[in-house]
C-alpha cells in the first residue's frame, strides 16, 4: 500500500513536471463536445473545468460560463459570457488572465468593473462636441469654427477618446505644452479656456467634480498680448485718408477701405455686406445676426460720405449679392486679405495698421473728441454694449447714433484737408 502510495505521488510530481515543460497535454474535463450534449435538467447543473472555471447550465438551458476564485479569504465569482458566444477556449483565456492579476495581487472582478465603467463612461470628444453644438446659436460663425479647429487640432488627438472623468490636470497640461513648443503661447492660453468651458459644462451634467483647467493658467509661459496695430494720431488719419483716395487698386477694394473707415465695423461684417442689407430711404445697414460677433442683430447708421461710397460702387456690383465682391464672382465676399493687401502696397506695415485696426482708430478719436462713450460702444457692437442698447431703443438715441457717424465722417474729411494744407 505503501510502494502503491509512494509511486502515486512520484507520478504525479513527475506528471507536473513535464506540464510545466510542455511535453504532457493538460487534462481537461470539458470539451466542445460534451457541452454541446449537456441538457437542462430541471435544476441548475455544473462542470467543472479547473482552475476555478466552471460552465454553468441554467434550468432553461442556458449555457455560461463562470469562475470561482478567493480573494482575501472571501470567495468570488466572475462571469465570461454564453457558450457558444464565448468558446471553451475562449473561456480558458479568460480563466487565465484572471489568475494572472489575482498573482499580481489584483481582484479580477474589480479590474473586470473598472473596464466596463471606462468603456461606457462618455468621452471628452463627445462631450466638447455636445457642448459646440449648444453654443452655435449664441456664438458667431467665425468663432464657432475657431473652437472647433483648435479641438480638432490640438485637443481631440491628445485625450479626446479618454472618459472625460479621467482625464487629468497633467493632460491638459501635456497637451498645452505641445502647443507651446510651435511657441503659439497666445494660442495654448485659448484653447486651455475652451477646455475649461467643456468641463465646466461636464460638471452642471454631473460627469465630473471639478474642472482640472482651473489652476492651471499660471503654469503656462507668460506672452505679450499684442493689441491690433492701429493709426490714432489726427495727423496720421489724415494721410491715411489720403492713401486711400489715391490707391490705384481696384474699385472694390478701394470702396471696402472707405467703408471699414467710416463705419468702423469689423473686416468680416464688411466683406459680407449685401445689398440687401442696405436701407437707402432710411439711411441704414442692417446686419442680420447670424453676421455678428455677438449674434445680435446691429444697425450701422450711414454718413452722406458712406452713402457716396455705395453710391460710387452701386453701377458695378449693385446686380450682385455683395457689395464688395470678391473680382472672381459677384455671388462671393472679397477675400480676408482684400482690405489688408491694400493697406500693405499703400506702404503701411503689420506694425502700423491692420484691417481690423479702423475700429481702434475710430474709438479712440470719437472718445478724445469728447462723444459720448455708451453710444461708441453701442455703434462698435461691443458686448458689453447689450445693456446700453436694451436702455437706449429708442427713435432719439438712434439719432444720437446718426449724428455720431455723420461727425465722424466729417471729422476724417477734415483731417485730409489739413494735412493737404501742411
Amino acid at each position: 500500500m505503501t510502494s502503491r502510495t509512494s509511486w502515486g505521488q512520484k507520478w504525479g510530481q513527475m506528471r507536473q513536471r513535464m506540464l510545466r515543460g510542455g511535453i504532457l497535454p493538460p487534462i481537461n474535463k470539458l470539451t466542445e463536445v460534451k457541452i454541446k450534449n449537456f441538457k437542462p435538467s430541471g435544476k441548475i447543473e455544473r462542470y467543472a473545468d479547473g482552475g476555478g472555471l466552471y460552465l454553468e447550465v441554467s434550468v432553461a438551458g442556458g449555457k455560461h460560463w463562470r469562475m470561482k476564485y478567493r480573494v482575501d479569504g472571501k470567495e468570488k465569482r466572475l462571469s465570461f459570457g454564453a457558450w457558444p458566444a464565448v468558446s471553451l477556449l475562449e473561456a480558458r483565456d479568460k480563466r487565465d488572465d484572471a489568475k494572472r492579476m489575482l498573482r499580481e495581487s489584483r481582484d479580477p472582478g474589480t479590474e473586470k468593473k473598472k473596464v466596463k465603467s471606462e468603456q461606457e463612461a462618455p468621452i471628452f470628444q463627445d462631450i466638447g462636441l455636445e457642448y459646440v453644438e449648444k453654443q452655435r446659436e449664441v456664438w458667431a460663425a467665425s468663432h464657432t469654427r475657431t473652437v472647433e479647429g483648435r479641438l480638432k487640432l490640438d485637443v481631440y488627438p491628445a485625450f479626446g477618446k479618454k472618459p472625460i472623468a479621467a482625464v487629468t490636470p497633467q493632460d491638459v497640461l501635456a497637451m498645452l505644452r505641445k502647443i507651446e513648443e510651435r511657441r503659439a503661447f497666445e494660442t495654448a492660453s485659448r484653447v486651455l479656456g475652451f477646455c475649461s468651458l467643456i468641463f465646466k459644462y461636464a460638471v452642471t451634467l454631473g460627469l465630473v467634480d471639478t474642472d482640472p483647467c482651473r489652476d492651471l493658467r499660471p503654469a503656462l509661459k507668460p506672452y505679450a498680448k499684442g493689441q491690433l496695430a492701429a493709426i490714432t494720431k489726427p495727423k496720421e488719419v489724415g494721410a491715411l485718408m489720403l492713401s486711400i483716395d489715391d490707391y490705384k487698386g481696384s474699385l472694390v477694394v478701394r470702396s471696402a477701405l472707405l467703408f471699414s473707415a467710416l463705419t468702423f465695423c469689423r473686416p468680416g461684417e464688411i466683406r459680407h455686406a449685401e445689398w440687401v442689407e442696405i436701407d437707402f430711404d432710411e439711411n441704414m445697414w442692417t446686419i442680420p445676426a447670424e453676421k455678428m460677433k455677438g449674434r445680435v442683430e446691429h444697425k450701422v447708421p450711414l454718413s452722406r460720405q458712406a452713402l457716396d461710397v455705395l453710391d460710387g460702387i452701386r453701377p458695378y456690383t449693385g446686380s450682385g449679392k455683395y457689395v464688395f465682391p470678391t473680382p472672381r464672382s459677384a455671388n462671393r465676399p472679397l477675400s480676408e486679405n482684400g482690405v489688408l493687401t491694400a493697406l500693405r502696397n499703400m506702404g503701411y506695415t503689420k506694425e502700423q495698421m491692420t484691417a481690423h485696426g479702423f475700429r481702434s482708430m475710430a474709438s479712440t478719436l470719437l472718445n478724445e473728441l469728447g462723444h459720448r462713450f455708451d453710444v461708441i460702444e453701442a455703434q462698435l457692437a461691443h458686448k458689453g454694449a447689450d445693456r446700453i442698447r436694451a436702455v437706449y431703443n429708442r427713435a432719439e438715441y438712434m439719432k444720437e447714433r446718426h449724428d455720431l457717424m455723420q461727425a465722424w465722417a466729417d471729422y476724417l474729411d477734415e483731417l485730409k484737408i489739413r494735412h493737404l494744407e501742411r
